[in-house]
This record gives structure tokens, sequence and C-alpha cells, in this order.
């Protein structure tokens, strides 16, 4: 056991109080504060619902929640991007949703963003028994680094005598009997049926043609990567020989499912997370996936919504491969040949002849893929949608249009397109013909996907737990335009030359891996591109000088960072190593009185 004198010398910042209007969720209607968690290691983490990253993290926690259960209190500080992740009922849904087994606060104006100096979801800060705050890492990848503090915590304060033992504040919420539970998406079946995936609870669900009447469910109901369990299902895939393809998303694989027997069997993924540096093509059962969301067959092949890494894969049956096919990994919105590109989650598809239509889901974006014109490869555009930041409800001319975090796209028979505006909960429509972008249906309660049954839409409620069976409309309903940006407030830096430093500490019993070369990596860019007058593009180093345009006034700087680190222990021949990876895209405004460094934590604490 550690000493508290020999314990390792940490920075000692007081803890901020947790304060949001929402209040709190999972503590049976009490509030929290940081005095009733004394005497408990605290890890806050700050997600909101819509980011894939913060819902890799949800999943990193679990094993430490469960076997730190009597020591550690997470709490999800929810840091909404979206204004319909500001809804209070819809943070409670996503609280179900995922699973969150441990209290959270709804912060729906990021006070306690704000306090903590947060700036890139997800981002997780630890507190210490006494009410210190002693690391912060952001993006995915530190359940170890986690691991490893927490366990030199319980020891250094069991020993101090401040660390308290005992049942955490966290209080189930009770549970709600409906035949789906926030379903993601749908098929029909050649049978006239629907096969759902019922995605909170893990299963297929078969409906009859009514949309409504159970007919068989598949899958034990429990997380598992097993014949009979799935983890988080969404995306179905109808194949020419009646099999259909299952986005297994958590467990980050595609299972193909056989209607007339009911059997199961894993086709593409270890059921391991990509991460940087891991192959992008090969036998599919050897070759990591990231979080498919969803799946279309198109070109003879399956092609993959990769929403966790921001691509579309493929997964070709013939030869039992998979290769990426489109998208750099890289957050945003970029068109241009299908390896260039950039997509931000991609979550919806829908094949329609020679194009592959793509719900973009962070861009809040309709995208599509259709044959270069030379023959070589694909190219990506983009129908509706301008970037990150900008969402909104108004129809149109696409070129303005805006829409909100869609996550499903359907092909209709005149060439159009319907798409599932899950945040506007909503069913809009645009047409390549005209170019005009219009809506459907609203009063839809977070729309997912939708499906087309004869001359009916039948479109997946989500948050109402249900299908919803809709007469395709001739009009469109007229609704009032709003537009909006993201809720992240703007940091101000000073015209000319910016320092970036992304801080990095190894974890406690680690060193950067150089036997290979350089263990870091940096790229920045910005939007719009003439913010940078230098600075932009790779490089090894995690610092940059960075020239920042001063006729210009506003704009977002995006910045990808990634270290690797080894377990730092000589008589070890065959050390664990672990990547670290996050990308921000902070909001700046230019002034004259701004800041002249921009620190951004990876790991570790800016000194």
């Amino acid at each position: 056991m550690t000493s508290a004198a020999s314990a390792p010398r940490r920075a000692r910042v007081r803890a901020p109080e947790l304060i949001g209007e929402g209040g709190w969720l999972n503590t049976g209607g009490k509030d929290l504060t940081l005095a009733d968690l004394r005497g408990r290691i605290v890890i806050l983490d700050f997600w909101t619902f819509c980011c894939i990253n913060c819902l890799h993290v949800l999943d990193e926690l679990r094993e430490l929640e469960e076997k730190h259960r009597d020591t550690v209190v997470i709490i999800g500080v929810h840091s909404p991007k979206f204004v319909h992740e500001a809804e209070h009922a819809a943070v409670v849904d996503a609280v179900e949703r995922y699973e969150v087994h441990h209290p959270v606060l709804d912060d729906p104006k990021l006070a306690t963003w704000k306090q903590y100096a947060v700036r890139a979801w997800p981002t997780l800060v630890v507190i210490d028994p006494e009410g210190y705050i002693v690391a912060q890492h952001a993006g995915e990848g530190h359940a170890h680094a986690l691991a490893r503090l927490v366990a030199e915590l319980e020891a250094e304060h069991e020993t101090k005598g401040t660390l308290r033992r005992g049942d955490g504040p966290y209080v189930a919420p009770e549970a709600v009997a409906t035949d789906l539970r926030f379903p993601g998406k749908a098929l029909l079946l050649p049978s006239g049926n629907f096969l759902v995936s019922d995605s909170t609870r893990h299963q297929l669900v078969e409906l009859a043609a009514d949309g409504e009447s159970v007919v068989r469910r598949v899958g034990s109901g429990e997380r598992g990567f097993g014949p009979d369990a799935f983890s988080e299902p969404q995306g179905l895939a109808l194949l020419p020989d009646g099999t259909v393809v299952v986005a297994d998303t958590v467990n980050h694989a595609l299972r193909r499912f056989d209607p007339a027997t009911g059997s199961v069997e894993t086709v593409a993924g270890t059921g391991r997370q990509w991460w940087q540096g891991s192959p992008t093509s090969g036998p599919a059962l050897e070759v990591d996936l990231s979080s498919p969301w969803d799946v279309a067959w198109w070109q003879g092949k399956v092609w993959i919504a990769m929403a966790g890494v921001h691509q579309l894969w493929t997964w070709d049956p013939a030869t039992r491969t998979v290769a990426v096919a489109a998208g750099t990994t890289n957050e945003g919105l970029v068109d241009g040949p299908a390896a260039e590109a950039w997509f931000a989650q991609p979550s919806g598809l829908a094949a329609a002849g020679d194009r592959l239509w793509v719900a973009d889901s962070e861009t809040s974006s309709l995208r599509y893929l259709e044959a270069a014109p030379d023959g070589d490869g694909h190219l990506v555009t983009t129908a509706v949608g301008t970037g990150l930041f900008d969402f909104g409800h108004r129809d149109g001319d696409a070129g303005q249009a805006l829409l909100q975090h869609p996550l499903g796209v359907t092909a209709l028979p005149d060439g159009s397109v319907a798409v599932c505006d899950t945040y506007n909960h909503a069913l809009r429509r645009f047409d390549p013909a005209t170019g005009q972008v219009t809506t459907l249906a609203t009063d839809l309660r977070e729309p997912s996907d939708a499906v087309l049954a004869g001359d009916d839409i039948v479109v997946v409620e989500s948050a109402r737990h249900r299908l919803t069976r809709l007469r395709l409309p001739e009009e469109a309903v007229r609704v009032d335009a709003v537009a909006h940006r993201t809720r992240r407030a703007a940091t101000e830096v000073a015209g000319g030359t910016l320092r970036l430093d992304v801080v990095f500490q190894a974890p406690s019993g680690q060193k950067l891996d150089t036997r290979y070369g350089p263990s870091t990596r940096l790229l920045v860019s910005s939007t719009p591109p003439e913010l940078l007058l230098g600075g932009e593009g790779a490089g090894t180093d995690l610092f940059r000088e960075l020239a920042l345009n001063p006729e210009l006034t506003e704009g977002v700087l995006h910045v990808s960072a990634m270290a690797a680190s080894c377990d730092d222990d000589p008589d070890n021949e065959y050390p664990a190593c672990h990547v670290h990876q996050q990308d921000w895209g902070v909001p700046v405004t230019v002034t004259a009185s701004g800041a002249t460094r921009l620190p951004l934590v990876l790991a570790g604490m800016d000194g």
C-alpha cells in the first residue's frame, strides 16, 4: 500500500461546485453537492448524448464503475451541443436509452462546463476524496489511466484516513414496460412484416404488418456478443439472399440474421473498437470496427456508416473483407474525392440508383456519394448543411436550409429523399430536381429511421418507442424557420500569433512510446480556411505557433491530437500500449485583447 509520505505529488486545485438548471437524475430526487461526496473519488464525465465519443466513454467507464463501486462516484454532467439536448425530457430519455447507471447533472446552460473550463466532449475530471481536482482527460481511451489513478488514490487516502467507503448516491429509476424501448432502425421484410432494432433492449424485434403486434424477439435482451446477444444494435440491411445485416453498434461488429432459421452469426469485426493505427482493410473477422450505426446494400457491397471514426466502410460478402471507402477520420464537412472527404458521425444510409445518401448527424447535413466522372472512385457532395456548428429548422432552397442532427434517410419513389430530422422531431424532404427542402411531418419524437410500405412511410419514433405510419403527404407542412449555433461560448484570441499547446502527461507508470518513431501527432485546420495564415497541417509536436488572420473576427479552429504511451517497466517484455486521442472544434473570436495562448488538455493538468 502506498504511504501518505510516498504518495504521488499532484497539483491541488479546489473543485468548483456542481450546478445545473436541469437538476439531478438517478438520485431519487436528491440534489447532490461536492460536500455530499467528500471521502469518495469523484469522476465527472462531461458528455452530451449526440456525441459518439461520449457514448464510447460511457462504455469504457462501465467496468471501472462496477469494480470500484464502494469508493468511486461517477457523475455525468450533461452539457448540450444542440438545442434539443437542452430539453430536460430529452436528457431523461438519453440516460435511460444508454443505460447510464450513475447520477447525472442536467446542465443546459453549461454552467458547470464553464466553471471547469471544459473545451471538448467528452472530458473527464477526477476529484480526490478531499475535494481537489487531480486529473483531466479529453477524448477516449483513458480507462486504463483512470483505473491506475483510482488505485493510487484509494491507497493514498486509505492511509490518510480520508477515504470513505460505502454505497454511492445512484438510485435506479423505475422501469417502464413497452414492446419497444428506444428502437433505432427498421426494415420491411419480404413477408410484409417489419424488423426493428430494439436498441436499448439489445434485441431485434419482428413486428407484424400492422407495425404493432410482436411476432418474435431475437436476442437474449442482455448485452453480449454471443450467438443470442447484441449490444445496442442499430442499422439493418436486406441482402439479395434474404438474410439481414445488422449494425451491432456497441459490439463494433456486423452480424447476419437469417429470418428463415433465426440464426445469428458475426460477419465483420472483432468486438474491439478500432483505434488510429489499426488495419483499415482485410479479412472482415480480423479487422476492428468502430460503432457502425447504419448499413445499406449498394453496388454489390454492404456500405457501413462508421459513426465512431467519421467514415464509410464496405463489407464484401463475396470476399469476406472490409475496407475504408470514404472519409479520413477527421470530423467535419469537406466534400470531394471520397478518400479526402470529412464526415461527422454518419448515422443513416439509403441507396438510390447511382447515389448513396448519407445522414451526417453532427454536421446536421444530408450528403451523397456517386461515381466520379472519370470512373475512378467516388465523390462526396453535400446537398443540405453547412458544418459542425450551424443547425436549425429552415425550409426552402437547399443552400440555406437547416436540419438538426438527422439520423435517418429514405429514398422515395419520385427520386427525392425523406430525412429523419431527429432533433427537430420532424420528417423532411429534399428534392434534387428542384433543390428544395420541405417539411413533411412534425410532432414526431426523435425519429431515427423510416421505411416505405406501399403508399405509406413508416417512421421509427425512437423516443415514443413505436413505429408510426404516415400517408406520404402531397403538400408540405408550414414551419416557422429557426436557426441556431452551438451553445458553447467562443474563446477570445488575439490576432497574429497564437500558441497552441496540447497538454499531455503520460499516466502514472507509463511513458511515451518512441520505439518506432514519434508517438504524438497534431493536425490543425480552420473554418473558414482563411482564418489561419500559418500553422495548419500535420506535425508530430503537441504544440504549434498559429498565425491568425487579424482581418477575420470569428471562426473555428479544428485540432486533432493523438499520443501513444506504454507501460514503463523494464522487466516487462510485452508492455501494454494505449492510444489517447481527441478532436476539438474551438469557436474563436479574434479581438485585440484576446489570449495569445490556447491550451487544450488531452491528459493531465495545464500547469
